[in-house]
């Protein structure tokens, strides 16, 4: 079997820093607002698991679909001998883009979790003894550096989550993957695209509650890790589509006016009733636009598959 190699570019307590600063300055603001990367703990990756099965989100299914039908455009496209994948965390759909890679090298995957990247890597490497795996430990938002790695190159940065990042934040992402980028080498991008109102509005409110249990789970975060007294319910999901943006906003709403003690930073938060605090913006895509911030950080669309709906988007784009 092939090594495994593990590196950690973020130290050990990067992630207690971040939060701490990541609720200090977001909660402290108006309107105020929190990052979605801390619904993410144990039972918010759950939560999320589940919200990909339900019948009103479809992204994960759109995006599957084309890997299915497109991965071996996308392998013959690009040509890569080590795959790089930003945000790996289980690395299940990135499956397909290994099958059918046949020459591939090398797989990079990236995330703050290591359990993640170690339970992912002992399961691909039972399937696939050649391969080889050479994980970061690493914010993909922050400066990486890859390992020597063999090229072409392919950077993978799926699920839409481009779309949780403000426009002024995906222009700076999309630059630092550029610099990341040798000749051959090559970005893709999936990103969900702009559809009818209601259609997106039901993916993140959904009728069962998931997305709705997913989203107050990150006060049960900020509660256990901070000793923060927030109570989920004196908070209600609210789910917005944006016109003009073109996002949709997740919300949570206070109930009542209420004051949340936050003793792991000598913090008390006052909420007005019906005050939102704003989790998650999930911005939707159009062909063009994404050209065009692909241009603006260097790089070239040269391809675009969608599913057979024309729901979400995989492109792939080059260095320029």
């Amino acid at each position: 079997m092939s090594p495994f190699l593990l590196t950690r570019t973020l130290p050990v307590d990067a992630t207690d820093a971040a939060l701490r600063a990541d609720v200090l300055h977001g909660l402290t603001r108006h309107p105020k607002t929190l990052p979605p990367k801390w619904f993410y703990d144990a039972h918010g990756s759950e939560l999320f698991e589940e919200i990909t099965r339900l019948p009103e989100y479809y992204p994960t299914r759109a995006e599957r679909e084309i890997l299915v039908a497109r991965a071996p455009e996308i392998a013959a496209a690009s040509g890569a001998k080590t795959l790089i994948e930003l945000g790996s965390g289980s690395s299940e759909k990135t499956r397909h883009l290994l099958d059918a890679l046949p020459g591939l090298h090398s797989y990079v995957p990236v995330d703050v979790s290591e359990s993640a990247l170690r339970g992912a890597a002992d399961a691909l490497l039972v399937e696939r003894p050649d391969l080889s795996v050479h994980a970061l430990i690493a914010d993909f938002t922050g400066e990486l550096v890859l390992p020597d790695t063999p090229g072409p190159r392919l950077v993978a940065f799926l699920g839409g989550t481009i779309g949780n990042l403000l426009p002024d934040e995906r222009a700076v992402f999309l630059k630092s993957v550029r610099s990341l980028l040798s000749p051959g080498d090559a970005l893709l991008l999936g990103t969900d695209l702009v559809k009818d109102e209601k259609v997106l509005v039901a993916a993140y409110d959904d009728a069962a509650g998931v997305t709705a249990a997913f989203n107050k789970n990150v006060l049960t975060v900020v509660d256990r890790e901070l000793g923060a007294d927030f109570d989920p319910a004196d908070f209600d999901h609210v789910a917005l589509w944006d016109r003009r943006q073109e996002w949709i906003e997740m919300r949570l709403q206070a109930r009542r006016a209420l004051t949340v003690k936050i003793p792991g930073l000598d913090l008390v938060v006052p909420f007005e009733a019906g005050e939102g605090l704003r989790t998650e913006v999930s911005a939707k895509f159009r062909k063009e636009g994404i050209r065009g911030e692909l241009a603006a950080a260097g790089l070239r669309l040269s391809q675009w598959w969608t599913d057979s709906a024309d729901r979400f988007a995989l492109s792939l784009a080059t260095a320029v």
